[in-house]
């Protein structure tokens, strides 16, 4: 089902921040060069000018900074920005084919993880560049960076990274203070899959001071199955949908589960559909979720007690 490949690529976030814990979440550039290689070690000697993409979040990054014209094929999950879906799409990005690859002749391969792949690339004479999962957004800015030297956008790159920090700060600066308190449960699913503080998507909600109902639901799983139950006896104040594109899931559906509709987040209006891609990556796209986060955030009533 699609929705367990969503679980699949979020959860691929806690690989490295399970270890980092809260210090994670205001690490230096340290941190990013411990989880992403550098840029003199990941960045080809020359500009890249075919590229293929095996990363949604890294095809997303490209189209960002300007470099949309040198991709020349991605990954079956690579969607956005739509114009990319005019190029080959269907390569196996969770098994790559190094001769489906080859064939393309590309002098760059971009992916998330190398799973050997880095090796036999280099034995066919491509170069690559891996992009892990982002654990701070220290890691998002230099993973931009890194691909602005790669192509030939380091101008653009950086702009990107600017922009993003100041949307960010204006996003979590429009919030109010008083929405610190304030609880939520982030679903993956409509069978309760959810991710703790821990996580990426989870330090976007710190941001706010936002507290996650899953953080105590099962120590040591950053990505807990919670019960029906469980969520109801918690109440939380907002449901966060990244469940909408997979499993159509939104603000009716969660009201006409049993014993929902007593919820507060129902009653009050919080119950925010979000997108599942956005979700599940960390390109310059996190900032329209941060935005959403911070107009659901401020509609609602200040937590007391």
């Amino acid at each position: 089902m699609k929705h367990r490949w969503l679980i699949a690529a979020v959860g691929a976030l806690a690989v490295v921040a399970a270890g980092c814990g809260s210090d994670s979440k205001s690490s230096s550039t340290t941190a990013a060069a411990a989880t992403t290689p550098s840029v003199a070690a990941s960045t080809p000697a020359t500009v890249a000018s075919k590229i293929v993409s095996l990363s949604p979040t890294a095809t997303e990054m490209l189209y960002a900074i300007g470099a949309g014209d040198q991709v020349i094929a991605v990954d079956q999950f690579s969607n956005y920005p739509e114009e990319v879906l005019q190029k080959p799409h269907d390569l196996d990005g969770n098994s790559p084919n190094v001769e489906a690859i080859a064939k393309l002749q590309p002098d760059l391969v971009v992916m998330q993880a190398d799973g050997g792949l880095v090796d036999q690339l280099k034995s066919v004479g491509i170069e690559s560049w891996v992009g892990p999962a982002a654990v701070t957004f220290d890691d998002i800015y230099t993973q931009i960076e890194q691909l602005g030297a790669a192509t030939g956008h380091v101008a653009d790159a950086a702009k990107v990274v600017a922009d993003m920090q100041t949307d960010i700060k204006a996003a979590v600066d429009a919030a109010p203070k008083t929405a610190a308190g304030l609880t939520y449960f982030h679903e993956l699913s409509p069978d309760f899959y959810s991710a703790t503080s821990d996580t990426f998507i989870g330090t976007v909600y710190d941001l706010f001071g936002l507290k996650n109902i899953a953080d105590d639901a099962q120590p040591g799983n950053s990505y807990p199955q919670l019960s029906s139950e469980f969520i109801v006896t918690a109440d939380p104040d907002l449901i966060f949908l990244a469940d909408t594109k997979c499993c159509q899931q939104d603000a009716t559906t969660v009201a006409a589960r049993p014993g929902w509709d007593a919820l507060a987040a129902v009653k009050n209006g919080g119950v925010i559909p979000m997108d599942d891609d956005i979700a599940s990556r960390w390109s310059p796209r996190i900032v329209d979720y941060i935005e959403a986060v911070s107009a659901a955030v401020s509609k609602l009533p200040a937590k007391t007690g």
